[in-house]
Formats: structure tokens, sequence, C-alpha cells
């Protein structure tokens, strides 16, 4: 698998905390080696558009769709409490 990043994730990135970029950044590593890796808790956030959930930290989340052999990685944001 492979992932591509939309020039939103790209913003949303940027503007992410250091600490979080590092969090995503190893978190994608392991998301392109196994969707079902432990620490990622992906699950389907919307089932009508096909959007993923995972994990990054407590606080932080990124969204991600699957085509074929790519992700496509479009959001990342906090968590709502």
């Amino acid at each position: 698998m492979k992932a591509h990043y939309t020039a939103r994730l790209l913003k949303s990135y940027a503007e992410a905390p250091p600490q979080v970029q590092k969090a995503f950044d190893k978190q994608i590593k392991l998301l392109i080696a196994d969707l079902h890796h432990p620490s990622l808790r992906a699950k389907k956030y919307s089932e009508t558009e096909d959007v993923w959930q995972a994990r990054l930290s407590k606080d932080w989340r990124f969204y991600f769709t699957i085509e074929g052999d790519t992700y496509h990685i479009i959001g990342l944001k906090p968590h709502p409490k």
C-alpha cells in the first residue's frame, strides 16, 4: 500500500503542533504496513462516504479513504472530547 496526501491534509499537518506531526509520521508508516495495527485503532468513520478514522494520540485523529492500493489521507484534526 501507499499513501497520497490531499492539499487539505497538508495544510492541517503544517498547522499541527510538532508532536502531532511526529505522531502522524509514525502512524502513517504503521498504516502502510498494516491497517489493523493495534495502535491505529482504525475504523470506518462514515459508511456512506467510505471514510476511515485512525488514531494519532488520545487527542488527535486522521481520516482517509482506500482506493485500490492507495490510502488517500484527507484530514487531520483534534478529537472532540
